[in-house]
């Protein structure tokens, strides 16, 4: 029984699966079928009869007779077999022999791609044809005109076109046979062929626009603007060299009587009308003659330079020669009292050097000067670098006079630093013998030696001659760090005597009471009078925060205040 309900629900699962199945393959044959339907009622014979507002001759009629033997093949052959390939199609779904019938759909699927692109290629092919004739005739009668206004432009202007007017003409004699050759390709209903005379008549026309545009200003260029250019070039190039100018180095008459030729060839390629690369190497050889204009201003600039700044130099070098040998002079002297390095001493001497060679440099400047055989553009040039070495070696000059100079001020500034420091030193130890202290301790003695020995080294080296600053700084340094710290520690020191007096007194109120507090106190006040006042302060905080927590606090306060009242 268990076997037989398993086998009845897998034929039912299968029944169903083949029910489903077939539904689906028939809504595919209906897609089928209906895009077979609007191939085979779609008007194109109806559209094939546009084609009868053409000529009927020649190309026309071939192509009419080809499209209409192609769709004829469609409907009589294409589509009959579609409709035998569907019915076959559904007895297998009926048959649920779905494999052989998603073969056939797939057949009939390809037919009906086939037939679709035969019925768009032939639309695409009409509508080609007839839109080309329509076209072609616009364009023609647009064309015919364009002629006409060139021919028109060609005789009113023809000294503008020079020598290449006859191949200019030769273009507009041709364009009649074209005329010609497209009306009766249009009568024999060849408009294909008459579109290909419009397209090439499109593209001569563009042509011969480019050329009447250009060659009137190219003859210009030529024959006119460019020769008168480099005539005045050639004058201007005489009038400076009859003004002693140097001009060789340009090569100018060269390169002018090289333009001169090249225009030649130039105006052989405009008559041939390769203009093309005339139109370019024209703006280069402007391009160029601009240069040549701005090379002439420069040698003209140049000039001017030189003689505004070729005998001022010769003051400059003198003067910066002086000015160098002075400081040469003043190193010499500066040297018995202070001592130069070897680096530093050498600064005014190799400036000299470098001066005897600028002023030989100059001398044989001033010589090409007087010569004229040389461009002043060079010359020019030479000045410049020449005033530019001597302002270097100038500021170099200034720089180490200063710093010679400086020498003095800096040891007036370290003597009256000096001072200041015995002053400061001075001020420290009258304010330890001043405060109510039971003496100074030997580790304070000890710095105050420190800085006398400090101070005694500054003044042994400013005694030495000649004197090193370098070393005089180097001594300061260490004396104003020793001396400044022997300052403070003093300060401090009394601040905390005063400081152990107040709290000891203080603490007095808690001696009685408490003998904790007056065994700390007395070891405070035992190393107070031994001078070991960080130890006093110590044992004397300890005691008195013993007994009165937060005392100490208001203890510094007061005390502060004390001081303050008193500075």
């Amino acid at each position: 029984m268990k076997y037989i309900i398993t086998i009845v629900i897998v034929l039912i699962a299968l029944l169903v699966a083949g029910i489903l199945m077939r539904r689906k393959h028939n809504v595919i044959i209906q897609r089928l079928e209906q895009e077979k339907l609007q191939i085979q009622h779609y008007p194109i014979f109806e559209e094939l009869t546009k084609i009868k507002t053409l000529n009927m001759n020649g190309e026309t009629e071939k192509l009419f007779e080809a499209w209409r033997d192609q769709w004829t093949e469609v409907i009589d052959v294409h589509v009959l077999k579609i409709d035998s390939m569907l019915f076959d199609a559904e007895d297998y779904i009926d048959r649920f022999n779905f494999k052989k019938a998603s073969q056939i759909e797939k057949d009939i699927e390809e037919y009906n791609v086939k037939c679709d692109k035969i019925k768009s290629q032939i639309i695409t092919e009409l509508e080609d044809l007839i839109g080309s004739e329509e076209k072609s005739r616009i364009e023609m009668e647009q064309l015919k005109e364009y002629y006409r206004s060139a021919r028109k432009t060609l005789l009113a202007h023809q000294h503008s076109f020079g020598q290449a007017l006859p191949m200019l003409e030769k273009i507009l004699e041709e364009v009649p046979e074209s005329f010609e050759r497209y009306d009766n390709l249009t009568k024999e209903g060849n408009y294909l062929q008459a579109r290909e005379i419009v397209l090439s008549l499109n593209t001569q026309a563009q042509q011969l626009d480019y050329y009447i545009n250009e060659i009137p200003s190219l003859i210009t260029e030529i024959h006119t603007k460019i020769p008168n250019a480099i005539q005045d070039l050639k004058n201007g190039q005489k009038e400076m060299e009859d003004q002693s100018y140097y001009l060789r180095h340009l090569e100018l008459t060269e390169a002018l009587e090289n333009l001169e030729k090249e225009l030649e060839q130039l105006n052989a390629e405009v008559i041939n009308l390769n203009i093309s690369n005339v139109t370019n190497r024209v703006q280069e050889i402007n391009d160029e003659i601009d240069q040549y204009y701005d090379m002439l201003e420069l040698e003209v600039i140049a000039k001017n330079f030189v003689d505004k700044n070729c005998e001022n130099m010769y003051t400059t070098i003198n003067e910066v020669l002086r000015v160098t040998k002075e400081v040469s002079d003043e190193a010499a002297y500066v040297q018995n009292s202070y001592q130069i390095s070897e680096e530093e001493a050498e600064i005014p001497k190799i400036g000299l050097k470098q001066l005897e060679m600028i002023q030989k440099r100059y001398e044989l400047l001033a010589t090409r000067v007087k010569e004229e055989q040389s461009a002043y553009s060079s010359l020019q040039q030479e000045l410049i670098e020449i005033s530019e070495e001597i302002d270097k070696i100038k500021a170099q000059q200034e720089e180490f006079s200063d710093r010679l100079k400086n020498l003095r001020i800096n040891e007036i500034k370290a003597r009256e630093q000096l001072n200041s420091l015995k002053k400061l030193l001075q001020n420290t130890d009258r304010l330890l013998q001043k405060a109510n202290i039971p003496g100074v301790p030997a580790e304070m003695e000890a710095r105050i030696e420190e800085a006398e020995e400090q101070i005694f080294i500054v003044i042994q080296c400013l005694q030495e001659v000649p004197l090193n600053m370098n070393l005089v700084h180097v001594n300061l340094q260490n004396a104003q760090k020793s001396i400044q710290e022997v300052h403070e520690r003093a300060k401090e020191m009394i601040e905390n005597v005063l400081l152990i007096e107040r709290i000891i007194q203080y603490g007095n109120r808690y001696r009685a009471s408490n003998p904790t507090v007056n065994q700390q106190l007395l070891e405070a006040e035992e190393a107070f009078h031994q001078f070991r006042y960080i130890k006093a302060l110590e044992d004397a905080v300890n005691a008195v925060e013993l007994a009165e927590p937060g005392a100490i606090k208001r203890i510094e306060e007061l005390v502060q205040d004390e001081l303050y009242s008193k500075s």
